[in-house]
């Protein structure tokens, strides 16, 4: 069992250091000029080892990505946070406040509306998820808590464009405060 352990750190570490290594050469070169190559030699991860997880710098970059997603958007649940918080808003405007470069190489690179979007479903789950489980939102209709996940999902992305272009103009915890006020106003309506 340990030895599970282990392996699976290994490969977490070695996967993360690829990610990194896939981020941070995003932010000094233009995507399509980065190699495969360029990536291990930062990392310093063997060919043959970046191959046994993904098939190429695309497949890395998207599967960073998803990977990102879900840990980002399923935060409160993972945590058990017991708030009526239905999505980690606060967590997510605080850690792309520090990532203005990387949006820029995601727009240089024309890959920004693909992350999003990819972001955009992994919220919209785990809102769903949130909701359902929510003592306020669980007498809503199943087709109901998914159709108010899925905009309510539009919304915070929708609020981080927002936000981003007026140069953070508020602090994320109180972005995150008008959106929950502004969500169980929604869900209440419902009732």
């Amino acid at each position: 069992m340990s030895g599970n352990r282990k392996a699976d750190a290994r490969v977490r570490r070695t996967r993360d250091a690829l990610g990194d290594a896939l981020v941070a050469l995003m932010t000094e070169r233009p995507f399509e000029s980065i190699t495969v190559q360029h990536v291990l030699d930062r990392a310093g991860v063997g060919r043959s080892t970046f191959y046994v997880h993904y098939s190429g710098k695309d497949d890395l970059l998207s599967t960073d990505v998803d990977e990102f997603w879900s840990h980002m958007a399923n935060r409160l649940s993972v945590t058990n946070e017991r708030s009526d918080r239905v999505a980690p808003v606060r967590e997510l405007f605080a850690h792309v406040a520090g990532m203005v470069e990387f949006l820029g190489a995601l727009d240089a690179a024309g890959k920004r509306h693909e992350v999003t979007e990819a972001g955009r479903v992994h919220f919209a789950h785990a809102i769903e998820d949130r909701l359902a489980r929510s003592g306020r939102g669980s007498h809503l209709p199943a087709v109901h808590r998914e159709a108010m996940a899925h905009a309510q999902a539009g919304a915070i992305f929708s609020m981080l464009d927002w936000w981003l272009a007026n140069g953070e103009p508020i602090p994320p915890a109180e972005v995150d405060d008008l959106f929950h006020r502004a969500f169980w106003s929604g869900v209440a309506r419902q009732g």
